[in-house]
């Protein structure tokens, strides 16, 4: 049996949404009007399954458009594709930007993860609540990191409709978030990207070299700054060039926070992953850049797009063209609206140019990229999750092997890399594989003075870092790594930074309550595929929720069954998600003795 969208049927707005994506149904069997030759055969099948892909795409279509996904749009967008309205409802509420509910047209987002609540988030949902409380026409919500932690507290108002209207508020006030909900035309511009680049004297960076000196939009400007020359060196090496001269530099994947980033929990060279894909007789092979960010505090990806969208397009056609790959999929997070507008312009644009298409350079390659909005699940940083949502289905992960470079997206050899993997290929091909000089993007925000992306070359201590950032006086606890990382106290700074988030905390932020945070972020974030981490993640919150209101020898009872929790989620677990689930309580409580 399967689930039915019982009777319901779309509207003429919510046809047209799926439409306008689609293209028209061609026969009753799609939700075309009836005609003698559908009595004769059935339509759809194996063309239709085909497509299973856009599934992802029509959901944000019905949502821009509507403001959430009725059992009428969700039925239509389900016999288009040929797919199991079961299947499709389970995509749909795995997301937390999607609704099935019905929403009032504007929906308020407040962030509330670790940086906006020490920077008072609280406070202000509760204000935005009281001014708001009256506007029938609104609706806020509490949601997870927005991607905008250097300008914390953050807000983003979706305004569904065609098109959909977007604005963000941050650092927010309650007026400013109440007049980006009310009124988003008259709502102050956001800053540019460079904003979030603190600039220092000393080292000049490498990968952040272009963001706030290039136009954005203009591809002559990017050429200009030294744009499209290692694409030209790479055509003039060959692929196996390409893959020698990345080998030779030992680039290594960079995740933006602690998730495990090669098949034994290191990172695996990025040479050595091209060349297990480029060698593979299965074709087609796949390239996907995984821009889908949704840990606190991370916000690299946002502001290498939005800063300077040129280089991750030729850095991508540079990866295709190593591995033998003719299209890259893009999957940019769902709540970076500017990001997906200037990398959509940045690829329409190059495409005209001929840097995109059929015959990219005139050289005979050919190479396209496909942007894919994701859902904002944090377990998208799994790279067989990210595959899976590409493909049209649930965002869960697969057990490995095989792994990605053996059967990955649609069954194909593939990469998957990320933003800030891709950039570096580009000084490793302009100025050879020991010259490229480029360190590690880090996202620094809370308790600093100059929050943002800082370029720190290798070997830099925590503790240069938060001097480069400006710490704040009264330094109680920094996290590294986000909420899959650890804390550290002050007196432990002096470590390598070898993640690409850090968060400091002064001593006014409760210890306990950032704990709980964590704990809730997890249990909304499981994907809930296996036992370990979706009921795990459940009691964590619980017992942490428990010991807040307990006092004495009850804690010690609790606190040990904390831990019980945490080790079964860490050993048990599928994915990097449930097994690192446990690692910023247990440093929280262990290091920073918060219930002691």
């Amino acid at each position: 049996m399967d689930l039915h969208c019982g009777g319901s049927e779309p509207t003429d707005d919510e046809c047209a949404a799926v439409d306008a994506l689609l293209g028209p149904p061609e026969s009753s069997w799609e939700g075309a009007e009836p005609a003698d030759a559908d009595l004769r055969w059935s339509r759809g099948g194996h063309a239709a399954r085909s497509r299973r892909d856009l599934l992802l795409p029509g959901l944000h279509a019905l949502q821009d458009r509507i403001g959430w996904i009725s059992e009428g749009a969700l039925g239509y967008l389900c016999r288009r594709l040929t797919v199991a309205p079961a299947e499709a409802y389970g995509v749909a509420t795995g997301s937390p930007l999607f609704s099935v509910s019905p929403l009032p047209a504007t929906v308020l987002r407040m962030c509330t993860d670790l940086a906006c609540e020490a920077a008072g988030a609280s406070a202000l949902c509760a204000d935005v609540d009281a001014r708001l409380g009256g506007v029938s026409r609104v609706s806020v919500r509490r949601v997870s990191c927005l991607g905008l932690c250097e300008r914390a507290p953050a807000a983003l108002a979706i305004t569904a409709g065609d098109p959909v209207r977007t604005a963000v508020s941050a650092p927010a006030t309650a007026e400013a978030a109440v007049l980006a909900a009310t009124a988003p035309d008259s709502a102050p511009q956001e800053p540019p990207a460079e904003a979030a680049v603190p600039r220092s004297a000393g080292r000049a960076p490498v990968l952040l070299r272009r963001v706030g000196v290039v136009d954005p939009p203009s591809p002559d400007d990017y050429r200009a700054h030294g744009g499209w020359a290692a694409l030209r060196r790479a055509f003039a090496l060959g692929p196996a060039g390409v893959l020698r001269e990345i080998a030779d530099s030992g680039l290594a994947g960079r995740g933006g926070a602690a998730f495990p980033a090669g098949q034994d929990g290191r990172a695996v060279p990025v040479g050595r992953g091209w060349q297990a894909v480029a060698s593979r007789p299965d074709r087609p092979h796949h390239l996907v850049c995984n821009a889908d960010e949704a840990g606190a505090g991370a916000f690299r990806d946002r502001v290498l797009m939005e800063g300077d969208p040129y280089a991750l397009v030729e850095a991508m056609t540079i990866a295709g063209y190593a591995i033998g790959a003719r299209r890259g999929y893009l999957c940019v997070r769902g709540a970076y609206p500017r990001a997906v507008r200037r990398m959509r312009r940045a690829v329409d644009r190059a495409r005209a140019r001929g840097l995109l298409g059929d015959d990219v350079l005139g050289r005979g390659h050919a190479f396209d990229i496909e942007i894919r909005r994701g859902a904002g699940g944090y377990v998208c940083g799994e790279e067989t999750a990210v595959l899976r949502s590409i493909e049209g289905y649930r965002a869960e992960p697969r057990p490995t092997p095989p792994f990605p470079s053996e059967k990955g997206l649609f069954g194909g050899p593939t990469v998957v890399a990320d933003v800030e993997t891709l950039l570096g290929v580009l000084p490793i091909l302009t100025e050879g594989p020991t010259a490229s000089g480029a360190g590690r993007l880090v996202c620094v925000s809370g308790g600093v003075e100059r929050p943002g992306v800082h370029e720190v070359p290798h070997g830099e201590t925590l503790g240069g870092l938060l001097a480069r950032a400006g710490v704040r006086p009264g330094l109680r606890a920094v996290l590294v790594g986000g909420v899959a990382g650890g804390f550290v106290r002050p007196d432990e700074l002096d470590v390598p930074v070898d993640s690409g988030v850090v968060i400091a905390f002064g001593g006014g932020v409760p210890v306990p309550r950032l704990l709980s945070r964590v704990a809730e972020f997890f249990r909304d974030e499981s994907c809930g595929l296996c036992i370990p981490c979706r009921t795990g993640t459940v009691r964590q919150e619980e017992v942490l929720r428990r010991i807040a209101d307990r006092a004495g020898p009850a804690v010690a009872g609790d606190l040990a069954l904390l831990g019980e929790v945490g080790r079964a989620m860490r050993d048990a677990s599928l994915c990097g998600l449930g097994r690192s689930a446990w690692n910023a309580v247990e440093s929280g409580v262990d290091r920073l003795g918060a219930y002691g």
